[in-house]
């Protein structure tokens, strides 16, 4: 199963760079890492650029100009750029634990989704992490034990490896998020992709995984099995919020699959 990880990112090199160190420890390696960048200076491409050299694995790095938040454009066009069968979503500020890549794809399944969960960091940690380069991505169980008793990190169990129902909540939207998403490209392309008509920060990934839940495609649970550790930073603009809230409450009434404005566009 050819597969590629999307890493959304914006202006934020010093997080990429501990995301990419993370991947490259994965326990397994076979996979295309694609950076979609959602129009970051040339810092950012410098830095892509040194991993490019030496990875073992291929890294693209796709960028489109700064007009404001706009990624559900910059995935759409990396989607538009791989041709691997199953694509996993996450953010340039979440960091993959070893074998974040290797349960992707055992949870892989036709006809389903998969939506992980996060462990948020705490500012401090956050800013530890980053300056003195900890590599949390192969930390043990009782490193994080010991991390939640001082209060670096908001939960615990997301660490926990367990065995649970993962078809239970089949057709449930709330919740899911594209910083820990796993989908089959031939879905995406059905539904054509995030809706680009969402404008600003919010629920375009929500709006994404109604579609495929509206094209038959259910929701299979990653928690317990692919968390991603997600870097502190300071709450997005949410000015659009409620806009895009009430174009998502319009696709929830109806039973509408593809994207008004998608990935069709770049074909």
């Amino acid at each position: 199963m050819r597969t590629a990880v999307i890493v959304t990112t914006y202006n934020r090199p010093d997080a990429l760079s501990a995301v990419i160190e993370g991947y490259l420890a994965q326990s397994d390696l076979d996979f295309e890492l694609i950076i979609a960048d959602d129009g970051s200076t040339q810092e950012t491409q410098a830095l892509v650029a040194s991993y490019q050299k030496y990875a073992p694995f291929s890294i693209l790095h796709i960028w489109h100009e700064d007009t404001g938040f706009r990624a559900a454009a910059i995935r759409n066009r990396a989607i538009q750029a791989t041709k691997v069968d199953y694509i996993i979503f996450t953010d340039g500020d979440c960091i993959p634990l070893h074998t974040f890549v290797a349960r992707h794809k055992q949870l892989a399944e036709q006809g389903w989704f998969v939506v992980g969960n996060r462990v948020l960091l705490a500012p401090t940690f956050t800013k530890d992490v980053l300056e003195e380069k900890i590599a949390v991505h192969n930390w043990h169980f009782t490193d994080w034990l010991t991390a939640r008793l001082r209060g670096q990190i908001n939960r615990l169990p997301p660490l926990l490896k367990l065995p649970i129902a993962r078809h239970m909540q089949a057709k449930r939207w709330q919740g899911a998020k594209t910083c820990n998403l796993g989908v089959w490209r031939q879905d995406l392309i059905r539904v054509n992709g995030l809706d680009e008509t969402y404008s600003g920060w919010g629920m375009e990934d929500s709006d994404l995984v109604i579609r495929l839940l509206h094209a038959g495609i259910h929701h299979k649970s990653g928690r317990y099995a692919a968390p991603v550790l997600h870097l502190w930073h300071k709450e997005n603009d949410r000015s659009s919020l409620q806009k895009n809230i009430a174009m998502l409450d319009q696709l929830i009434a109806s039973a509408r699959i593809e994207a008004q404005l998608g990935i069709s566009q770049y074909q």
